[in-house]
């Protein structure tokens, strides 16, 4: 059972949870392994927990300052550390956005907390951030200081980055000898029409004068951020993912980026789990042409096909023809919308819908012995 989560509905691992209690059901003494999977995004933290990964529980600065319990999870000298549990859109106070002003200070917290715990390979997740300050909250987290043309402390966030004069990196931690590697897409450069701003300041809530502005702020913090690091990364493909937290990132900690839905489960063990499996069953909110793209569910269809399991997926909604599934190595998909046609109770429902599914699927791809 690797299914990716179902956003406002389950999270990957109550996903897992309700399909495997619909399979016992139907098929009582099949062997099951619960694998909840993420792509990088929000329940990456979680996904390495549910894979035996130690919960480390910290208190940081939410995207607006306001203190919150964030978790990392640490697994001998590996750690994942995840965008949204401290900067994330969740945690905005009442929910309203803050695209000016959110940083992502305390996921540098989360990173430093990590490398203080020993880490010698850092994870880090960018989806669900509710930040579009180029990771200038980041390196403040690690130690470092944005000061004004007085030598005052920046305030936080992505627009006061247009008053930028100088940076003071010597409270940073040594990072040498400790790899970090971005879990995300290697798309979207920093800066334009294609950057940071103009792609997630909309989604952070950012009108059209506050996207001009914020993508002034982060052209003048790439401008010293590249001076002081000695390393050109705003037009790296993928430098502006999650608001430009990614170029940070790749400024000042040298890091790589890599596909998220096949670095997580590289890191959770999936092709080794997977192997001799009868069957894989995945799933996510949307089954449609944005997974395509490679969100989890693809990326397990894929590992599991080189494992030579068969793979069905289940989804709230599926948008994808029987050829498009195919390609994606995927055998079958099966949809709540197809059993509950109301997206409300589909929402309030999600458990029981997915355990009623499981019927289907066994008696499709689980057949009981003939007597």
């Amino acid at each position: 059972m690797a299914p990716d989560r179902f956003p406002g509905a389950l999270t990957a691992a109550q996903a897992a949870r309700h399909l495997a209690t619909g399979l016992r059901r139907a098929r009582p003494g099949v062997p099951l392994v619960e694998l909840p999977v993420a792509d990088g995004g929000e329940g990456t933290v979680e996904a390495a927990v549910a894979a035996g990964w130690r919960r480390v529980e910290m208190e940081v600065c939410g995207p607006t300052g306001q203190p919150v319990n964030a978790h990392l999870a640490v697994n001998g000298r590996s750690a994942v550390v995840e965008l949204a549990e401290a900067s994330g859109l969740r945690r905005l106070p009442d929910g309203r956005p803050r695209p000016l002003v959110a940083s992502s200070l305390g996921t540098g917290q989360m990173i430093a907390q990590a490398v203080r715990l020993g880490a010698r390979r850092i994870v880090l997740g960018l989806g669900g951030g509710a930040c579009t300050d180029g990771g200038a909250g980041l390196v403040q987290g690690l130690g470092g200081r944005l000061l004004d043309a007085l030598g005052k402390d920046l305030p936080p966030g992505g627009a006061a980055l247009r008053s930028l004069h100088a940076l003071d990196l010597r409270g940073l931690p040594d990072m040498s000898g400790i790899e970090v590697v971005v879990a995300g897409d290697a798309t979207a450069p920093l800066l334009g029409r294609g950057g940071a701003a103009a792609v997630d300041g909309p989604r952070r809530g950012a009108t059209r004068d506050e996207v001009r502005l914020l993508d002034a702020g982060l052209r003048r913090w790439a401008d010293l951020a590249e001076a002081a690091s000695r390393r050109a990364a705003r037009d790296v493909p993928g430098a502006g993912t999650a608001g430009g937290v990614a170029f940070a990132a790749l400024t000042f900690l040298g890091a790589t980026i890599e596909p998220g839905a096949s670095l997580m489960l590289d890191l959770l063990g999936f092709a080794e789990k997977a192997r001799g499996a009868h069957l894989v069953v995945t799933g996510e909110g949307s089954l449609d042409t944005r997974s395509l793209r490679g969100t989890a569910p693809i990326g397990v269809a894929r590992a599991a096909a080189r494992a030579g399991a068969p793979v069905v997926a289940v989804a709230g909604r599926r948008g994808l023809t029987g050829e498009q599934l195919r390609k994606a190595r995927i055998q079958a998909a099966y949809a709540l919308a197809d059993i509950e046609p109301d997206a409300e109770r589909r929402v309030r429902l999600a458990g029981p819908l997915l355990e009623q599914l499981t019927v289907a699927i066994a008696d499709e791809w689980l057949p009981l012995p003939r007597t």
